[in-house]
């Protein structure tokens, strides 16, 4: 039996990952800001740190952490190396050397951090989970007519696939940057957005609207899509059906407009 230690083991990601690592036999504990007995804030660390990482063999740092990630990212890697753990796993974002964005700069740089670390460790790029592009859209919707930025496609996947995958890594050796994991189609943001509409019923106008500066650039040119890795099984409009009980996507053929995809992890 191997003890882990996962951080951010509460959230959308972590949950699933616990549960697999359970279920395979072994000992998981979890890290996170709110949760007895190891509520720690990654960006401050501590002796509570300290004593989470007793006697672990591996982390797997799910946390996310959008603004001082470097620093957390840090703290845990000091620990970490206190502690003489074996093995690190790191869940990142496609693209997140390609497509200028700052939250995107910040992974990478974790990213960096990690493999100069003196640490064994393993690093999975995603593409972007399901449930973001539903809280995207549902804040899109919001307004009578949905702004969509244009031009923008994207590759979302179930986020639960993900996690059997870091899991299945996890439970491994070391094995460095692995290959990247995409959803099964890339989209348009209009045949998403058509999608969600349909799926909850209502009504929007979708309208594309083109963005300036590098970062839009380089998602417009997919620099944060894995085509050649859509190993994904679950499909945005299966999402949908799972979460709204209806026949999500129905109208997606005949969506509204224009549309692109946002950002995120």
């Amino acid at each position: 039996m191997t003890t882990f230690l996962v951080t951010g083991g509460t959230g959308t990601l972590g949950h699933p990952v616990c549960e697999r690592l359970r279920a395979a036999g072994h000992e998981v504990r979890v890290l996170s800001r709110h949760a007895p007995p190891y509520a720690v804030d990654l960006r401050q660390g501590g002796p509570l740190l300290d004593r989470a990482l007793r006697g672990v063999d591996t982390v797997v740092h799910c946390a996310n952490i959008m603004r001082g990630d470097d620093q957390a990212v840090r703290n845990l890697l000091d620990a970490a190396r206190r502690a003489e753990v074996r093995h690190l796993v790191y869940i990142s974002i496609v693209g997140v050397d390609r497509v200028p964005l700052p939250y995107y700069k910040a992974k990478y740089a974790a990213e960096r951090l990690i493999e100069q670390s003196g640490i064994d460790w393993t690093i999975l790029r995603t593409t972007q989970y399901h449930d973001l592009i539903l809280r995207l859209l549902a804040g899109l919707a919001k307004p009578p007519v949905m702004l969509i930025p244009k031009d923008v496609p994207d590759q979302p996947m179930e986020v639960t696939e993900a996690a059997e995958r870091l899991a299945e890594l996890a439970m491994g050796e070391p094995a460095g940057r692995a290959e990247d994991m995409g959803g099964p189609e890339v989209r348009t943001l209009a045949e998403l957005a058509a999608a969600y509409l349909a799926a909850t019923g209502k009504e929007r106008r979708v309208v594309e609207v083109p963005l300036a500066g590098k970062a839009y650039q380089g998602l417009r040119d997919g620099g944060h899509l894995a085509p050649e890795q859509a190993v994904g099984r679950v499909t945005f409009e299966e999402f949908l059906k799972s979460r709204f009980g209806a026949e999500a996507g129905t109208e997606a053929d005949s969506s509204p407009t224009d549309d692109s995809k946002p950002t995120g992890p």
